[in-house]
């Protein structure tokens, strides 16, 4: 296949991180450990550089800014006089253009890594998903999502998903630290993506950060294929697609998204947890994965966290609003 691919920060923002005229208050991101001072750093290798793309994805200039109108009430789905689409309605809709975009990257991985699987060209288990979004005023909601990844080959070094999203969170941090301030996950120098769109329009600007893992409740992922390639040597039929998957997502807004994959799911049952909701109808509701992050087993929490510590790298680095 050729397209395959701690809680998050804080900030509740006064304005609407998804209107493109937003200007982000995080501080610069900090030095890794052992980084103190700026320093040229070279990433380790499987990290290269990836196609040149063409657009850049920072906001536009805060003096250039003009002040953004309150959103409407909930459940408003009509656009305002000047055109804008409120708040709630735009993040409720981005967070399941995320979902299905997740759920699509995640079987594209599975049918990759299958095909792969004990050859030369062998696909680890995990995956890196950047989300994006650009104006779009003939859209429904006014925005496009885009959505850059990156696979690794199959290693020991890519195998524990918590170690494998440390390491991506200090390669960050060294390419800011080297690169400055113009540095980009999409490249072109220091990139972290090799998949996915690696164009992006102008004016396209971050808004989080996922990872798609084979791992599953059905077992490690080298397990479950060595299990499909048994059966079928023994003359019994298991297909991948009855496989699952996962993805753990963090956007700006501070949502938090646990994606369970199952092709065998009663009707009804996406699979999706959510720390904020989906319907922007339910402003009012229990909620009992409200502290999501905070949730699962030790591995699961550490997942959480070290996907925590990449993404307010990248938040602090690309919508700081800052230029070099």
């Amino acid at each position: 296949m050729t397209t395959h691919a701690t809680t998050s920060p804080a900030g509740h923002y006064d304005v609407d991180p998804l209107d493109p005229r937003w200007q982000a208050g995080y501080p610069p991101a900090p030095p890794p450990a052992g980084h103190p001072e700026p320093a040229v750093a070279v990433p380790p290798p499987g990290y290269g550089a990836a196609p040149v793309p063409t657009g850049h994805h920072r906001p536009p200039d805060a003096a250039a800014v003009p002040p953004i109108p309150p959103p409407g009430p909930a459940g408003y789905d009509h656009r305002s006089a000047n055109g804008d689409v409120p708040a709630n309605l735009r993040w409720a809709d981005l967070r399941l253009q995320v979902v299905y975009r997740s759920k699509r990257l995640n079987t594209g991985h599975l049918i990759e890594a299958d095909q792969a699987f004990g050859g030369r060209g062998a696909v680890g288990p995990h995956a890196l998903m950047l989300f994006f979004v650009s104006d779009a005023p003939n859209e429904p909601h006014g925005y496009r999502l885009h959505t850059a990844h990156r696979t690794w080959p199959q290693s020991p070094d890519s195998d524990v998903l918590p170690q494998l999203l440390a390491e991506m969170a200090e390669v960050a941090a060294d390419n800011i630290a080297s690169i400055g301030r113009e540095w980009s996950p999409i490249g072109p120098e220091g990139s972290m993506v090799n998949g996915g769109d690696l164009t992006l329009p102008p004016g396209a600007w971050y808004v989080g950060v996922g990872v798609s893992t084979l791992d599953s409740d059905q077992g490690r992922w080298y397990q479950v294929a060595r299990t499909l390639r048994e059966a079928a040597a023994a003359g019994r039929y298991m297909s991948a697609f009855n496989l699952k998957g996962q993805c753990y997502v963090l956007l700006t807004d501070d949502t938090a998204l646990h994606i369970d994959r199952d092709p065998q799911a009663r009707l009804g049952d996406d699979g999706v947890h959510c720390n904020k909701t989906l319907n922007p109808d339910r402003t009012t509701y229990y909620n009992p994965y409200e502290n999501l992050t905070q949730q699962g087993d030790d591995e699961t929490r550490d997942i959480w966290r070290q996907l925590g510590a990449l993404h307010h790298t990248l938040t602090a680095h690309l919508l700081s609003g800052r230029r070099a």
